[in-house]
């Protein structure tokens, strides 16, 4: 399920993205770009509309998915399906 990421609090939404950050696979190459800077890039993102924060009951997780993914397109083509 697609969640507005306006619809969390500030400080869940930073630690939603803070964990998506951080999960391992997730660096950036030989350069090290501090924390803030990554939590910086995905709000960016978020407000453009270029990802949206997903919710997921079964497993009872969020995730941050790319709009040109396409699992984001599974996710809308279900939204209508049900």
């Amino acid at each position: 399920m697609i969640i507005p990421h306006t619809a969390l609090s500030s400080e869940v939404l930073r630690a939603v993205i803070e964990e998506f950050v951080s999960r391992e696979g997730t660096e950036y190459g030989a350069n090290h770009i501090p924390l803030e800077s990554k939590v910086s890039q995905v709000e960016k993102q978020l407000e453009r509309g270029d990802i949206v924060l997903v919710y997921d009951e079964p497993s009872d997780t969020c995730d941050l998915v790319s709009k040109a993914s396409a699992r984001y397109k599974k996710l809308l083509l279900a939204s209508h399906e049900g």
